[in-house]
């Protein structure tokens, strides 16, 4: 595809929200910055995927227990501002009044004064907390094309789950002709009835129509100022030109088919499992090896993975199968199966590791067995401790998800407890 010039264009990503489904993983941190896939954030996919389309002048809007997520950035991704170029993090502020941001259209009203700074055409208002790839490129030349005031990347999804998710009612030329925030009976797509279009929460706005919009909500005390539930709607009702981008038709450079239209929200304790274990398959749908496509994320300075003790001799064996291992990983006389091994984790000899996701800085004590669980950083397994194979003894002393996912929090480290919104007023 040949592309026209990227026009002035900005990137908002909203990374302020709290993610109480993911819980305990955001207990301490934002959603954006829990670790995915052994070395990345969340974070990291939009980011890249920015980047990776010439996208280079970019503002992170955080809110919610955002250290975590500032010190990644901060480590992590470095532009230069001498070119224009920039990834700035911009805390909530309360510039318009004594309250946090009330809903994602209000996150970007409250920092209206960016926009004037920055004087971008456009603006591509973009979540901070699911794990895809797109050349935003593909959108940007369909609202370009379609001369729209907003344009809105889609999802086909199937009809029973779109009850959680903003649905579009489009025509035949992909003009949006109605949005419900999480409908009763969602409308099918044009052609499939057991699908419907699913918002992605990306949104590409033209800047003066944003600018106007924005300014409409904020009087408007009835709204509870979000664009799903009410800053799209009005545009549809008030006959702006509101378009819908069918991303299962992106296309990244060296994409493989079965990657066409992938994305995933990993807002539950399943989602988040279930996509991380496809990433450690033979062959898995979403692939971090396409250098076409890189997939940067903060360079530690830890060693290479180290598997120690061949078993000759004795029956410890150092050992990773169907795996994902990550730098600074030792494994030490013991066995790891169908899991992923985050950054400095030791796991002792004779320990078992199976069908676990395992973060930083996690240490599997001498002999421990742990089985289908998430145990997040620094925590330390205890020598023959067995997690993931007594649910009763599981749920009293962890969180269990509803399908039996043992979940480990992380451990603060000394004077590590960040303040919420309400606590720091005080």
């Amino acid at each position: 595809m040949v592309f026209r010039r990227l026009p002035n264009i900005m990137a908002m990503i909203l990374a302020g929200g709290k993610g109480e489904r993911l819980f305990p993983l955001t207990e301490v941190r934002a959603k954006p910055a829990v670790q995915f896939g052994g070395k990345y954030r969340i974070i990291d996919f939009v980011l890249n995927n920015m980047v990776n389309s010439g996208i280079y002048k970019i503002k992170v809007l955080t809110q919610f227990k955002s250290n975590s997520l500032i010190k990644h950035l901060s480590d992590a991704w470095h532009l230069d501002r001498r070119v224009g170029h920039f990834i700035d993090i911009v805390p909530a502020q309360m510039r318009t009044g004594e309250v946090w941001y009330q809903g994602t259209a209000d996150a970007i009203f409250q920092n209206m004064n960016l926009l004037y700074e920055e004087t971008p055409d456009y603006v591509a208002i973009f979540g901070g907390d699911h794990v895809y790839k797109m050349d935003v490129r593909q959108m940007f030349e369909t609202h370009l094309d379609c001369e729209a005031d907003l344009t809105i990347s889609v999802v086909p999804v199937p009809i029973e789950k779109a009850t959680s998710l903003g649905v579009l009612e489009v025509d035949a030329s992909g003009r949006v002709k109605g949005f419900e925030e999480k409908p009763a009976n969602p409308k099918p797509m044009p052609g499939n009835p057991s699908m419907a279009l699913a918002s992605m929460g990306n949104y590409i706005f033209s800047i003066e129509t944003l600018k106007s919009v924005l300014q409409i909500d904020s009087e408007n005390d009835g709204s509870s100022h979000d664009f799903g539930k009410d800053v799209i709607p009005f545009m549809v009702q008030s006959g702006y030109e509101v378009y819908a981008y069918d991303f299962s038709t992106n296309e990244v450079p060296g994409m493989n088919e079965r990657e066409r239209g992938y994305w995933r929200d990993v807002g539950t304790i399943e989602s988040f499992y279930d996509a991380n274990m496809d990433l450690r398959t033979v062959s898995p749908i979403f692939n971090l090896y396409n250098r076409k496509w890189p997939l940067r994320t903060y360079q530690s300075f830890s060693g290479p993975a180290k598997f120690v003790f061949a078993g000759e001799g004795d029956d410890r064996r150092g050992e990773a199968i169907d795996s994902l291992i990550s730098e600074g990983a030792i494994i030490s006389g013991s066995r790891v199966r169908n899991s992923i091994l985050s950054p400095d984790v030791f796991v002792h000899s004779y320990a078992e590791v199976t069908d676990s996701i395992i973060m930083s800085g996690v240490e599997i004590g001498r002999g421990a067995k742990v089985r289908r669980a998430i145990i997040d950083k620094y925590q330390m397994i205890a020598e023959g401790e067995l997690i993931g194979y007594d649910s009763k003894q599981d749920r009293e002393k962890y969180f269990v998800s509803s399908s039996g996912i043992v979940v480990i929090a992380k451990k603060e480290l000394p004077g590590e407890r960040q303040l919420g919104p309400v606590e720091q007023m005080r």
